[in-house]
């Protein structure tokens, strides 16, 4: 019968056949048929593993350590992530039960909301947002609260708004800030503002920092730093952004005890451990990698201030981001959808962003445009959306 199941699929989950597949995956299938792409949408830095971070992880296959580790991961390298959260988050860990490896800051990110969501328990998040958020809390069976947050106000998290949207049956607060997809950045005052609703209602905040050393102006503050926040704060970071390590696949999550515990059964029965080799290379980019990280951060700085200032003159009128490596330009001067007008984009010129709404409707109206990418592509980028939009406005 036309329409109907096959047999296969009533066996998947109802949770699961309702999601959506990602927005960014399924528009890059399309730009992997084009020729001659200058691409700038998938979120990940045009740098190359620094060196000596190779080298660690090649020695460590060398010496033959390809055991598994302890299901928290190397005493070793949460010694090390302790120390540096400490140091660069003030924020003071115990690393022997409080710190977790894990498989990139995505699988934090997933089995801190498994291991703290009972079911209809509702997650607030800001909007847009990383596209797995709201996927991760509905798979944890819970419900996606989402607070979109505004370009008048350099898309930072509202509290007035959290706070608005606050039920009996919220259990959390998830955020990532500097964020992807916009750049924003939380001003020290709203994060106090934040902390003191979290404790009035007895919340729980998950903050995902994986973009914070790539904070370009200002003092990068974690709500855990703040007083009182500690003991019901879940921090999550990783090694992919800052040290270009996307494909080490190497996270970490810091909170506290009985939190980290429940994590750590979690991610015992359904990963085991980070990969070995990948935790020693995370050792070494600790230890010496941030003077590498630092280079790479005034790399992406010089490129930000010339890309958006190009996107202005244009006519893309875009805030200047303050974190991470996207830009988030406004396209509603042409009229289009961010769907559509990312479809002539690429089908005119060549030139692939992310439609807004891959981050949730509250991304309507803009696009994202990593400027992770060589100055000369971005130079050429700017050249061919300019082309672009004449076409587009003439429509």
């Amino acid at each position: 019968m036309s329409g109907s199941k096959s047999v296969s699929e009533t066996f998947v989950a109802d949770h699961i056949a309702t999601l959506p597949k990602s927005g960014i995956r399924a528009f890059f299938d399309l730009v992997n048929t084009m020729d001659d792409v200058i691409s700038l949408g998938v979120g990940e830095p045009d740098f190359t593993t620094p060196w000596t971070i190779r080298e660690s992880g090649i020695y460590s296959i060398e010496r033959g350590h390809t055991a598994y580790t302890s299901n928290l991961g190397t005493p070793a390298l949460r010694r090390r992530i302790a120390a540096y959260v400490e140091r660069n988050y003030h924020a003071r860990y115990n690393p022997a039960t409080e710190c977790i490896v894990t498989v990139g800051v995505s699988e934090a990110v997933d089995i801190a909301l498994r291991a703290i969501i009972n079911p209809g328990d509702e997650v607030i998040y800001s909007e847009p947002c990383y596209v797995s958020y709201p996927a991760e809390i509905r798979m944890a069976h819970g419900v996606p609260v989402p607070i979109t947050t505004r370009v008048e106000e350099d898309f930072a998290l509202s509290p007035e708004a959290v706070e608005a949207a606050i039920t009996p049956r919220t259990k959390a607060v998830l955020f990532n800030f500097p964020c992807n997809p916009t750049g924003a950045v939380m001003p020290r005052d709203r994060l106090e503002r934040l902390a003191e609703i979290a404790q009035r209602h007895n919340l729980l905040v998950l903050t995902d920092e994986i973009y914070s050393e790539l904070t370009y102006e200002g003092e990068h503050v974690s709500i855990a730093s703040l007083p009182g926040m500690k003991e019901r704060t879940i921090f999550l970071h990783g090694f992919s952004k800052a040290f270009a390590m996307t494909g080490w696949r190497v996270g970490y999550a810091c909170g506290p005890a009985p939190l980290i515990d429940a994590m750590m059964k979690i991610h015992q029965y359904a990963i085991m451990c980070a990969p070995t080799v990948a935790q020693e290379a995370a050792i070494e980019a600790l230890d010496n990698g941030e003077s590498a990280m630092g280079e790479m951060r005034e790399s992406y700085r010089e490129r930000r201030d010339f890309f958006v200032a190009g996107l202005n003159r244009i006519g893309l009128e875009c805030r200047m981001p303050q974190g991470a490596f996207y830009a988030f330009p406004s396209i509603r001067s042409t009229g289009l959808d961010c769907t559509e007008f990312a479809s002539q984009l690429l089908q005119l010129e060549h030139v692939a962003v992310v439609p807004g709404v891959a981050f949730g409707p509250g991304g309507e109206g803009f696009v994202r445009c990593c400027y992770a990418a060589s100055r000369e592509e971005l130079a050429e980028a700017l050249v061919r959306m300019e082309r672009a939009l004449k076409i587009m406005r003439k429509r």
